[in-house]
């Protein structure tokens, strides 16, 4: 299947590839056979007019007749056969890469263009369109049978197949770079149309829509407009594949009417190689018309091997015992992903279990960068976080996500009921999802819902009050009160009822001996920490008791009065 490279070495996405192409081989043999019954209707025109209608047999032509019902009803049988196969593999192939590639595009904070890919690339699998493909290669015996008939008509064919041969040719280079740059730009548009989705809210109320809806239909315009230039020249070439193959077949009655004239063939053999040949140059025109959808998946392969296909499939590793929150940066630089430049630089510090540290600073200074990389979802340019002595960026998330609570500065919740959100969308512990509600203040506000507990989150919390949404964020990294919790800006849509709450959580985890991290501007929230930490520039410019570095930082006037967050901090 000329998709292009799997890949070296055992992945995933090598095994779904070959598992694919292993699959296709099998339909190949299948196809070998339903190519040679499609001959049944030639071969039995054939020996109709040369032999029925030369003896007058009636059993000639009852046996024949019988035969090529049977010939056809297996026919039927293999193509259906053949197409449940195809099912199956495209099934197979999705439930082998599905899951790999929904968690690493998790994993990365990518967006969903290679869950569409991999749509793309399946649904080219099993489609009419790989058919075509399969069937193509046995043009040959097609086309070897019509010189067997007369070698006169057997030149018009192949001459014919060359033709539309290079047709194809033509269609590919003629459309290739365009699909190409037509389908990025259609991507960047849907990228930008669900950035811009994400933030509704602050879009629509401050009239942004008309400038944002201009530049998405730029983009959206301009991969339209690629598209539709890269369809006109398909049409042009499928149109011309279309005559070229009536004309042959008009070419090849004239040339064998012209060979009966001359006694060199008979009738029969005129109108079986028409036949033959219709049947052989078939899936070359439907394989020029159906290009489009092979370069699409081609391109969707290549994305998903680039990304992918290298990976090697997440190893089983030896469960470790719960950890007990002692946090280590060693020598840390780090940054966002794909990220040229380093954000924090020469982090070095140690937090015992119970610890908790407060962190502050000037926007922009570094310190969501730090946390992201304190709970190992951003990986350090150099150097090591350790959790326990583990290298936590080499920890399976799946492994240490339940030791670790995160707040983040933009809260997402996803569609389904509040304690499934509090849960983390595992198994739900009712007493633990109380627990972790109460901890944040957030167990009246919830049963005051409709629903309660039970309650349906729309997509985002659009349902729901920003302060609902934080506290019920809170609740969620407080669940099962796991030894590090990491909060970005906690109390940045609460009021001062929510801050104490916060405050009172925050005292109560350090007594369990839980270690918090948590970014604040408010001394009401930071004055409850053991250890204060003053981040400027990307660096630690400070860092001790807080009960000794609070009056230094309150009368410096580092730390903002109001400060709501960060971008990427």
């Amino acid at each position: 299947m000329p998709l292009g490279p799997s890949g070296k070495g055992d992945t995933p996405f090598r095994r779904a590839m070959d598992g694919a192409r292993s699959a296709l081989r099998q339909i190949c043999f299948f196809s070998f056979f339903i190519n040679l019954l499609m001959l049944t209707s030639s071969i039995y025109m054939l020996q109709v007019y040369d032999r029925v209608l030369a003896s007058r047999s009636e059993y000639t032509l009852l046996y024949l007749t019988l035969f090529a019902a049977a010939c056809l009803a297996t026919l039927a049988a293999l193509e259906v056969v053949r197409s449940r196969m195809l099912v199956r593999m495209g099934v197979r192939f999705d439930a082998q890469l599905s899951g790999l590639v929904f968690t690493r595009t998790l994993s990365k904070g990518r967006n969903g263009e290679a869950l569409r890919d991999l749509d793309t690339l399946r649904t080219f699998l099993t489609s009419a369109q790989i058919l075509s493909l399969l069937d193509a290669p046995w043009m040959p015996i097609y086309l070897g049978l019509v010189y067997v008939l007369h070698p006169m008509l057997g030149h018009v064919a192949a001459a014919g197949a060359v033709f539309l041969f290079l047709l194809g040719l033509w269609n590919e280079r003629s459309t290739r770079d365009v699909l190409a740059e037509a389908g990025g730009d259609l991507a960047a548009s849907t990228r930008f149309a669900e950035l811009s989705a994400r933030n509704s809210e602050a879009v629509r109320a401050m009239g942004m829509v008309p400038g944002l809806s201009a530049i998405w239909r730029k983009q959206h315009d301009r991969g339209l407009g690629l598209q539709g230039v890269a369809s006109d020249r398909a049409a042009n070439v499928a149109a011309i594949a279309k005559s070229v193959r009536f004309l042959l077949q008009i070419a090849i009655l004239g040339v064998g009417a012209w060979l009966v004239i001359q006694e060199q063939t008979t009738a029969g053999v005129m109108i079986a190689a028409s036949i033959i040949m219709g049947r052989g140059l078939a899936p070359v025109e439907a394989a020029i018309g159906g290009w489009r959808a092979f370069l699409s998946a081609r391109q969707s392969h290549a994305r998903l091997f680039k990304e992918f296909g290298t990976e090697e499939a997440d190893k089983e590793a030896m469960p470790l015992p719960r950890p007990t929150g002692e946090v280590v940066f060693e020598s840390v630089i780090g940054g966002p992903p794909d990220a040229r430049k380093a954000t924090v630089r020469d982090l070095n510090f140690r937090l015992e279990p119970g610890t908790c540290l407060g962190i502050t600073g000037p926007s922009g200074a570094g310190k969501s960068t730090l946390m992201r990389l304190a709970i190992g979802v951003w990986r350090p340019i150099s150097g090591v976080v350790r959790l326990d002595g583990v290298n936590i960026a080499e920890w399976r998330r799946e492994d240490v996500g339940p030791h670790v609570g995160y707040l983040p500065q933009d809260i997402e919740l996803f569609p389904g009921s509040i304690a499934e959100n509090i849960a983390r969308f595992g198994e739900i512990d009712p007493d633990k999802v109380v627990d972790a509600a109460q901890l944040a203040g957030a167990h009246q506000i919830i049963l005051a819902m409709p629903g309660g507990y039970d309650a349906q989150i729309g997509p985002g919390g659009v349902n729901l009050s920003g302060g609902q949404r934080q506290r019920i964020g809170l609740a969620r990294a407080f669940y099962g009160r796991p030894p590090l919790i990491v909060l970005d800006e906690p109390t940045s849509n609460l009021d001062a009822m929510g801050e104490t709450a916060v405050r009172q959580a925050i005292d109560a985890l350090r007594a369990e001996g839980r270690t918090l991290m948590v970014i604040a501007h408010r001394p009401a929230v930071l004055g409850g920490t053991d250890k204060l930490m003053v981040v400027q520039d990307g660096q630690v410019a400070g860092m001790g008791d807080t009960a000794e570095l609070m009056p230094q930082i309150t009368r410096r006037v580092v730390m903002p009065s109001v400060q709501s967050g960060e971008a990427h901090g």
